[in-house]
């Protein structure tokens, strides 16, 4: 299903073309099964693979990259890397297999808060583009370290909207707003996303797109969830692009002029 308005443009990163702005990772589900459900109920049309976790050699028969690769744009991400060097490592091995070289670059400070280290991540991202690797770069909301990834080269930045697997939403608003107004590479929230009103706001501060996984994954019906996060993703753009009215004090939604008696007492 096509999330593209007829008003509206794909998303572009590295050459390829996004109908769909929701963006799903692949952890997390009960099943294979549960899994494939919930990403075609997402509309989604490019998912991630954490590559330290699934079989890269497919060894042992049919695996979950064998049930994507003809479905899906597969992003390769290195969750659990801990370091520049590691996370290296682990994309040119995605290469060595074929895999992608659109790739998601996430390097952790530690293994409690999941939050970004944010010079290994620059460490990296310098690597991987002088590689020729085309990279969506996790890291915190701060607007200078944005700044900084998007001139080394990151194809799109993702600041997380609260911490990994926290289901907290968009915490600092302010600041993924303006990250999305001094950018000009694409902005995709990516962590902390709990539920569709969390993608609508993300949508609606104008970022071009939202990363989620454990959202869905852990949510009491999967499948279900993985609809409303699609038709929130859709909506929050829709309003974006509408423009919403400002905010202010009241104003009547009728005129009070031409009322039996005149306007009410206490109206201009």
């Amino acid at each position: 299903m096509s999330l593209l308005d007829p008003d509206d443009t794909p998303l572009v990163i590295g050459g390829r073309q996004f109908t769909s702005r929701l963006f799903v990772g692949t952890g997390k589900y009960a099943s294979l099964e549960q899994t494939m459900d919930a990403l075609a109920a997402s509309g989604t049309q490019c998912v991630t693979v954490a590559l330290r976790r699934v079989d890269l050699a497919r060894k042992d028969g049919p695996n979950l990259l064998d049930a994507l690769v003809d479905r899906f744009t597969l992003l390769p991400n290195t969750a659990g890397c801990f370091s520049a060097d590691e996370a290296v490592r682990t994309l040119r091995l995605a290469r060595e297999l074929e895999i992608a070289e659109l790739v998601k670059l996430e390097v952790l400070a530690d293994p409690e808060t999941l939050l970004p280290d944010t010079e290994e991540t620059l460490k990296a991202l310098k690597t991987l583009v002088a590689e020729g690797f085309t990279v969506l770069v996790y890291t915190n909301d701060d607007l200078v370290v944005a700044r900084k990834l998007a001139d080394a080269g990151a194809a799109a930045v993702m600041p997380l909207g609260s911490a990994i697997g926290s289901g907290m939403g968009i915490l600092n608003p302010w600041s993924i707003g303006r990250i999305v107004e001094t950018l000009d590479v694409p902005v995709i929230v990516d962590a902390g996303v709990g539920t569709a009103s969390d993608v609508a706001v993300a949508m609606e501060l104008g970022c071009d797109g939202v990363l989620l996984n454990t959202g869905i994954a852990k949510a009491n019906d999967p499948v279900r969830m993985a609809a409303a996060m699609r038709d929130a993703c859709k909506a929050g753009r829709q309003a974006f692009l509408a423009g919403r009215m400002p905010k202010g004090g009241a104003s009547a939604s009728s005129p009070t002029g031409g009322l039996l008696g005149g306007p009410p007492k206490g109206s201009a």
